[in-house]
C-alpha cells in the first residue's frame, strides 16, 4: 500500500527523493523509471492514462511510496484513494526545471521512432498521455505554456492538499524538513543527490539496456 505520494513533476529532484525515501525505510518507491521494468503494471497504467478504471493497489503492488511521473499526474486520485498518505511536492526554480526537462526527457522523446516493437509501444503511449499530450497538451516546446502548466500544478497541489498533510520540498534542503515531516530521525549519511543533468545520458542508457529497450529510445548525444 502506498504510504507517501509524490506530487512533483519529473526533474524536480524526484530520483533523489526516491532514493532518500528508500533509505528511510519507505521502499520500494515507484519512479518513472520503474515503468521500464515493471511491465506487469502497464495495462493498469494505460487504463489510468486513457481515463479508464484503475485499481491503484494493483498498479503499485509492493510499492510503499510513489514519486515522479506517471504517479504525479494522478496526485488527486491517489490522495483520495490513500487518504492517510502524506503528500510531498518537490519544487525547483521553474526556468532551471524547464531547461532540464528540455535537455533530457524531451530530447529522449524526440528520438523515439514512429515504429516501435509491440512490447514498447504501450509504454510510449502512457508517457505521451501522461506527460507530453496530457500534462502539457502537446505544447511542451512552447516554453511559456510549459512554465504556466508547471506553476498551475504547483498552485493546485498547495491549494487542495491540507497544509498538515503536505510538504513542499526542495531537495537542496536535505534531510531535516523531510524527516521532520515524516516524524523520523535524521540519518547520519548525506542526503542523496541523484540524476544530475550531466549524468543523465549515461544513466538513462544503462537503464534502457537493463530493460532491453531499443537504443533509439535513448537520449540525444
Amino acid at each position: 500500500m502506498v504510504g507517501i505520494i509524490g506530487a512533483g513533476f519529473g526533474r524536480t529532484g524526484t530520483l533523489s527523493l526516491k532514493t532518500a525515501l528508500e533509505q528511510l525505510g519507505f521502499g520500494p518507491c515507484h519512479h518513472g523509471y520503474d515503468l521500464m521494468t515493471q511491465r506487469e503494471a502497464v495495462p493498469e497504467w494505460l487504463s489510468a492514462a486513457e481515463g479508464g478504471p484503475v485499481d491503484w493497489d494493483a498498479v503499485y503492488g509492493q510499492y510503499k511510496a510513489t514519486v515522479d511521473w506517471p504517479g504525479a499526474r494522478f496526485w488527486r486520485e491517489l490522495a483520495e484513494y490513500y487518504p492517510d498518505a502524506p503528500v510531498i511536492l518537490t519544487v525547483r526554480d521553474p526556468g532551471e526545471w524547464y531547461e532540464s526537462v528540455s535537455n533530457t526527457l524531451h530530447q529522449t522523446r524526440l528520438r523515439i521512432p514512429a515504429e516501435l516493437p509491440p512490447e514498447v509501444a504501450p509504454l510510449i503511449r502512457i508517457l505521451d498521455l501522461v506527460i507530453w499530450d496530457g500534462t502539457f497538451g502537446g505544447r511542451f516546446a512552447d516554453r511559456d505554456h510549459a512554465l504556466r502548466v508547471f506553476a498551475e500544478h504547483d498552485a493546485a497541489v498547495r491549494r487542495e492538499i491540507p497544509a498538515d498533510r503536505l510538504l513542499v520540498f526542495d531537495v537542496a534542503q536535505g534531510w531535516e524538513p523531510l524527516c521532520s515531516f515524516l516524524g523520523i530521525p535524521v540519518p547520519a549519511d548525506p542526503f542523496p543527490r541523484a540524476n544530475e543533468s550531466g549524468g543523465f545520458e549515461a544513466e538513462q542508457r544503462a537503464r534502457l539496456a537493463a530493460a532491453s529497450l531499443p537504443t533509439g529510445f535513448g537520449p540525444a548525444h
